[in-house]
């Protein structure tokens, strides 16, 4: 039941139910005149109706005497008063007869405009109760009104006196106008409700505390949470100040200096919660203010939480730029590389020997982008056979080979979606997957092996080598489009005998990790500490920290001697604080050859592993590099 028509009488209910027939909405007619439609209104509230359609005093009496549902008055036209007029002139039988119009104000229109045209003499009682119709009906009669025009009530009055009388009608045009608007005003209503109901659910299921004050700082909204944070039940919060009930809560201050106050900790009396206090505005104009209280338990158990989660599926960044520990200029400069590249959205290459570090620069520019929300995803190419490396890279579905999952797998693509994907040691991905692998860098879209769909993906592209790609390149192991796809932005990871001064920092680091509680720091003597910042470390800081923690678990009484350090280091057979025999310099090798005997700390047989080919093959390259190199 959304609107109801209080009809007046019997005749105008007929005329209403016949115009409702031409009318699309729903509307109940129920009858009830003045005093005797106000508890029929009241009937029809409780019963949910949502608006009442009502004309003249009985459209007052229910606005007056506070009736909550909406009222929509049915009008008087210009052209129901006319018909009016006219039939009242008929009925006095002579020229330019006087009229009496007794009726309440909201049904009376401008009749001077009438009574020129009509050839009538008009003259207006008005009513402002039901009580005055009687004496408004004599004075018209002792006026010489030789008919009188109003409603209901006046007309039976009226007539009861022996007073010729014509009832004010509203015609079809005044119903269907007043339906209308009813329905307009039922359906604003409606959807005020459901905000409303959506408002209370959101206050009474919020696990935070929200309140709220008006203009004068007292307190309109105080919700189940809050409660239960204060101690304070809603029943002696609301209508009281805030500053009384809620002293800490910074309503007030927030009201008068219209500033809002953010991420405040605070006790509100049963709970430490996070306060969030923001002014209410309106126009520009501050007409209240809002709190909401966070309890800092629950914020500690769902970060727990999000934690284990994330975890326990392992796709997560452990590290930062604050754990790349170093005071070089050579290492302050990579970050502040990294940093500029964590920015972009592009793909970054980052080279560098076995050891520097790679991944933890990997990791810490994805949690400085815009997508450190997101998964990190770290595969090494290295680790995997071919076919293996295939399915976890791109996935698979149901039957696509032997022994695969039968409801398939996403791949490592689909799973770092919306975040970062890492691949390290991408120098060795196979010949065969590096076409499909430039293909998810182009078109931002994997296809999972036995499938004939593709499946769009949003992933950010890191990659590291130890390796000199240009060289594989131009020796055919790797194709040159991938390479110029992965060589958007490089970033290079200087070796550690390149910044000794991050030496000292790293031992320190190292050591306060893995010394038992109460340990301070080992001290080293003067002759130790150049042996290892002579030292050419070729294995870089895993081999430093490899270094730590067996200097760690041999607890040497400090200052730690260089004898010590150099028996850690494998150094009997070579001059302390150098590395094992030089071959040729770098500069007379083929990039490839140079870095793949860096790395290996000119191990010729550790630098054919690095290149992947036979120990042999690399001595027939390192003749061939002395007989072409030019001499001295």
């Amino acid at each position: 039941m959304a609107v109801v028509f209080l009809a007046p009488d019997a005749e105008m209910a007929a005329v209403a139910r016949e115009v409702l027939q031409q009318f699309a909405g729903r509307v109940r007619v129920v009858e009830g005149l003045l005093s005797q439609a106000l508890p029929v209104a009241r009937r029809l509230e409780a019963e949910g109706a949502e608006v009442i359609v009502t004309r003249g005093g009985t459209a007052l009496l229910l606005k007056a005497a506070g009736i909550k549902t909406p009222i929509v008055e049915l009008p008087v036209t210009g052209q129901d008063m006319a018909r009016a007029l006219a039939q009242a002139r008929e009925l006095a039988g002579r020229a330019r007869p006087r009229i009496g119009v007794v009726a309440f104000p909201n049904m009376l229109l401008d009749l001077e405009a009438f009574a020129p045209l009509l050839d009538l003499d008009i003259c207006c009682f008005t009513l402002q109760r039901e009580e005055d119709t009687a004496a408004a009906i004599a004075q018209a009669a002792a006026a010489g009104a030789d008919v009188l025009l109003g409603g209901v009530i006046t007309t039976r009055l009226a007539r009861q006196k022996g007073i010729p009388a014509v009832l004010l009608r509203s015609g079809q045009a005044a119903f269907l106008q007043a339906f209308r608007e009813a329905g307009r005003v039922a359906y604003a209503r409606h959807l005020e409700k459901e905000r409303t109901e959506q408002f209370k659910a959101i206050l009474d299921y919020a696990h935070e505390g929200i309140a709220a004050v008006n203009g004068e700082g007292l307190l309109t909204v105080f919700n189940p949470a809050a409660e239960r944070l204060s101690g304070v039940s809603a029943g002696e919060a609301l209508g009281q100040k805030a500053a009384a009930v809620l002293p800490s809560a910074r309503l007030a201050a927030v009201l008068v200096s219209g500033q809002e106050q953010v991420n405040e900790l605070l006790d509100l009396g049963q709970a430490k919660v996070l306060l969030n206090c923001v002014p209410i505005r309106v126009g520009g104009r501050v007409t209240g203010a809002l709190a909401t209280f966070q309890d800092v338990t629950r914020i500690q158990q769902m970060e727990a939480k999000v934690r284990r989660e994330i975890y326990s599926k392992g796709h997560v960044a452990k590290f930062s730029f604050r754990d790349i520990k170093g005071e070089s200029p050579a290492l302050k400069q990579a970050i502040r590389t990294a940093q500029d590249f964590a920015r972009t959205e592009s793909v970054v290459l980052i080279t560098g020997e076995t050891g520097v570090g790679k991944e933890l620069f990997a990791q810490s520019i994805h949690r400085a982008s815009r997508r450190q929300s997101g998964p990190f995803v770290a595969v090494n190419c290295a680790a995997l056979p071919e076919n293996l490396l295939e399915s976890e890279l791109f996935g698979y579905v149901e039957g696509a080979f032997t022994g695969a999952n039968r409801k398939g797998k996403p791949g490592l693509f689909e799973l770092a979606h919306g975040g970062t994907i890492f691949l390290d040691e991408i120098s060795e991905i196979p010949l065969r997957l590096q076409g499909r692998l430039l293909r998810v860098l182009q078109e931002r879209e994997v296809m999972r092996l036995g499938h004939d769909r593709v499946i769009p993906v949003d992933v950010r592209v890191l990659c590291a080598t130890n390796k000199n790609l240009r060289g594989l390149v131009d020796e055919g192991l790797f194709r040159a489009d991938l390479y110029w796809r992965l060589n958007v932005l490089r970033l290079n990871i200087p070796p550690l005998r390149e910044r000794c001064a991050d030496i000292p920092v790293l031992l320190d680091h190292f050591f306060t990790r893995r010394l038992p509680p109460g340990r301070g720091p080992i001290a080293f003597t003067p002759e130790a500490l150049k042996l290892l910042t002579d030292y050419a470390w070729p294995g870089n800081v895993r081999e430093l920290e490899n270094f730590c923690e067996r200097l760690a678990a041999l607890t040497p009484e400090p200052p730690v001697r260089a004898a010590v350090v150099a028996r850690l280091l494998d150094l009997a057979g070579s001059p302390a604080g150098t590395s094992p025999a030089r071959t040729p310099a770098p500069g007379e090798l083929p990039a490839s050859l140079a870095e793949a005997l860096a790395q290996a700390g000119g191990n010729k047989t550790e630098a054919a592993r690095l290149l992947g080919i036979h120990r042999t093959t690399l001595w027939r390259r390192l003749k061939k590099a002395r007989r072409s190199s030019p001499g001295p």
